[in-house]
């Protein structure tokens, strides 16, 4: 029988999370949670448990509140960026959770990359 969209998203957060956890053991975790009018990125140290820093497009600053395409997600990426910047992060491992790697997730990715954080 065929599993539904939710079961099959779950399945492929666990599976790309454990894979990571394998491999990036040490590193913060850039977590990306996308939304249907939303996209949020966190910086997470699984170690202490805690988050470094953060950054949505529910900011008001940010001027995309409600907005989720691609121009957002590329907004939330340098600014992710910077924030890592000023709490002493240079490099992270890009947890994409269940979505797949493309549109607004590779633009995030991407636009974090060239604001100078390593992933």
């Amino acid at each position: 029988m065929a599993k539904s969209k939710r079961e099959l998203f779950l399945k492929r957060r666990l599976r790309v999370r454990n894979k990571l956890r394998k491999v990036n053991a040490g590193r913060v975790r850039l977590s990306v949670h996308r939304s249907s009018k939303n996209i949020s990125v966190q910086l997470i140290d699984d170690i202490q448990g805690t988050t470094l820093a953060a950054a949505s497009t529910l900011e008001k600053d940010l001027g995309f509140v409600g907005k989720n395409n691609i121009e957002a997600a590329t907004k939330v990426g340098q600014v992710i960026a910077e924030r890592a910047k000023a709490a002493g992060v240079s490099e992270a491992y890009f947890d994409r959770g269940g979505f797949l790697f493309h549109g607004k997730v590779k633009a995030l990715a991407d636009a974090a990359r060239e604001a100078g954080l390593k992933i």
